[in-house]
């Protein structure tokens, strides 16, 4: 059996909201409700839910990005909750992120080479002629040049930009990453050219991925196994065979109802996009 590398129990997260006519009162939302997953090493579990279904809160207590109101989060048998300051540093070099947005979660005012060597530089990898040829190294890999480097953000497409946030998030080799509503911003031609990247770097570094996701559609591709979360709650997970052909939950059952009729197409070879 393989073996988990993250697993979750029993996670609560509340928000405090206001409410009332003018705003005075208080409510208390339960963002995770009793939340437990289990994520096998080398495969990809996918988060799916509509707009504040929780997912992404999920994605964010998990890296330790939100404190947990209780719970525990094991990583490779280690319990976040009980690490601090170079421990939980150290750990977080194997815990990496693909945002949803790639127009705002590049810093305009710095060049590609500087964003994705930043981790390099933050954990001490390596010196200065060692990182920039881990960062040439990774650049080519996801579809980039070496001149690319001196660019900045802005110089590049959507889909590019993405490509530097997954060159970001893998050049410290990481064994998981979370990818955040990665291709949600993307047009359908390119999400297909980012999915196929990701499944193809999954295979060649043993990587794990928490997938989350609002779009069962993209979903279908790249997940072995599905979350379906709804207002905070898991209301049905499985391998995603068993979620697509015979799905137990109304609201899992609605998802799929949903899905918008174009397919996503993998067959193609990455490219430049």
């Amino acid at each position: 059996m393989t073996e988990s590398i993250l697993v979750a129990r029993n996670l609560v997260k509340t928000y405090t909201q206001r409410s009332g006519k003018f705003g005075f009162g208080t409510t208390l939302v339960k963002a995770l409700d009793n939340v437990s997953i289990t994520l096998r090493a080398g495969s990809t579990l996918a988060v799916v839910g509509e707009s504040g279904s929780g997912k992404s809160t999920l994605a964010r207590c998990l890296l330790q990005l939100q404190p947990l109101d209780s719970g525990e989060v094991l990583f490779a048998g280690e319990d976040l909750a009980k690490l601090n300051g170079p421990a939980l540093r150290a750990v977080r070099k194997n815990l990496q992120m693909v945002f949803q947005d790639p127009f705002a979660s590049l810093n305009p005012r710095m060049r590609v080479g500087e964003i994705v060597g930043e981790g390099l530089v933050i954990h001490d990898v390596g010196n200065s002629a060692e990182q920039q040829q881990k960062v040439i190294a990774m650049l080519k890999r996801v579809g980039l040049t070496e001149a690319d480097m001196q660019k900045y953000p802005h110089e590049f497409s959507g889909g590019q930009r993405q490509r530097i946030g997954i060159a970001r998030a893998l050049v410290l080799q990481p064994k998981l990453v979370v990818c955040d509503e990665p291709v949600s911003a993307l047009d359908v031609s390119i999400q297909a050219q980012i999915l196929l990247l990701l499944k193809e770097l999954q295979a060649e570094m043993a990587l794990s991925y928490l997938f989350i996701s609002h779009d069962l559609r993209v979903v279908r591709h790249i997940a072995d196994d599905i979350v379906v979360m709804n207002q905070g709650k898991i209301v049905e997970q499985g391998a995603v065979v068993d979620i697509y052909q015979r799905p137990q939950h109304e609201y899992t059952q609605n998802l799929l109802a949903a899905i918008p009729g174009k397919k996503i197409d993998l067959s193609k070879k990455t490219v430049n996009a």
